[in-house]
């Protein structure tokens, strides 16, 4: 292993091919400038694009504004957005952070070098920074790289999860990404974590982000194995199965992915086990039965066994009648409850076979409406 200070030709080039609009940012800069956090790790594991974050030893919105965009700033933290050929790139005023109590926001300060910036990550594999007039190089003052080469989640104090208890769900998101393991003290400081200390927004907004990998229900599964998270019933089976069906074709019902992922893992079971239960006789019950739910919970009952769904949302749910209330009027029926009686008789009669074309619908229509 090479120490923190050795070059790396290789990154270099590693650097200028994954995200080449960082040399109009070098350019730009007349103050120190960095690459840090994920897409410094990613590229040490050859992973690719990551999100971009880069630091800068003084003030992020002139810098942002030097590049000639529309920066979008938020003061509190010293940090600016801007768009560069098409990517979204972070720039932050290297700081400090201190917390008021646990799981307070966090309250910052101007830091003169990247060292200290570097010391308020939230593990040692995301405390590192390549500057970008020294692509070759990378500042790792927490051993960040060999924590990477073992495998290991390290926090850099053993305050960390009690300043910010949503870096428990973010340890379980990397863990469960990257197959590492919290090295012994971060792994007993995570199973006395508090999340309660966060507020639920920002707990929720963790767990999203958990829910959107590839692996979240190891990601689940590692939370409920630290004490952090209650899973529902055959949760983490049901997640799986849940982000398979929405990364198809088929169900592309409009849903939150990853509410609805989130919902199978750590959700209290509800109408959807009803639903899954059920066994329609006819199409036309299964399409009354289907449209009484919201579409995340005909996702959940999929996901647990309700295989008549994938007919309802591939087929049934489509079906249309070639009649609409207008015939019904003109053939004399009037305004009120008989219109949608009729048609709601032929559609039933359409989706079970029993009719076809508009003269038999309208038929069938009018039979139902004229009835008292």
């Amino acid at each position: 292993m090479q120490s923190a200070g050795d070059p790396i030709e290789s990154l270099a080039a590693a650097l200028r091919d994954a995200y080449p609009e960082l040399e109009a940012l070098r350019e730009a800069a007349s103050e120190p400038v960095y690459l840090v956090g994920g897409a410094v790790r990613d590229l040490l594991l050859g992973c690719g694009r990551a999100d971009i974050d880069v630091v800068v030893e003084g003030d992020a919105g002139a810098l942002a504004a030097r590049l000639g965009a529309e920066p979008v700033e938020h003061e509190r933290f010293a940090t600016a957005k801007v768009e560069l050929d098409g990517h979204e790139v972070d720039i932050a005023s290297a700081r400090t952070e201190t917390y008021a109590h646990p799981g307070a926001l966090p309250e910052v300060a101007p830091a003169a070098a990247i060292e200290a910036d570097l010391g308020r990550r939230d593990f040692t594999i995301n405390a590192m920074a390549i500057p970008l007039r020294e692509a070759s190089r990378v500042i790792d003052p927490h051993a960040g790289r060999s924590d990477l080469t073992a495998g290991l989640l390290r926090v850099l104090h053993r305050e960390s999860f009690v300043d910010d208890p949503t870096r428990a769900i973010r340890a379980a998101r990397y863990a469960s990404r990257f197959g590492f393991e919290p090295e012994p003290q971060t792994a007993a400081l995570l199973r006395t974590t508090d999340l309660q200390t966060v507020s639920a927004d920002r707990r929720q907004a963790e767990l999203l982000r958990l829910a959107a990998e590839p692996t979240a229900a190891r990601g689940f599964e590692l939370l409920a194995e630290w004490g952090l998270l209650v899973l529902r019933p055959g949760g983490l089976e049901l997640a799986g199965r849940v982000g398979e069906l929405l990364d198809g074709t088929l169900w592309d019902l409009g849903v939150d992915r990853d509410r609805v992922v989130l919902a199978a893992a750590t959700g209290q079971p509800g109408r959807e086990v009803e639903l899954a239960a059920a066994r329609p006789d006819r199409p036309s019950e299964a399409v009354a039965m289907a449209r009484a739910h919201r579409p995340a919970e005909l996702v959940l009952a999929r996901a647990i066994g309700a295989e008549w769904l994938d007919a309802y949302v591939a087929e049934w749910r489509r079906v249309e009648l070639e009649i609409d209330g207008s015939d019904l009027l003109a053939a004399g029926v009037p305004q009120g409850p008989a219109l949608g009686r009729g048609l709601a008789a032929a559609l039933r009669a359409k989706l079970d076979g029993e009719v076809e074309g508009r003269e038999r619908e309208l038929a069938v229509a009018l039979a139902a409406a004229t009835v008292e």
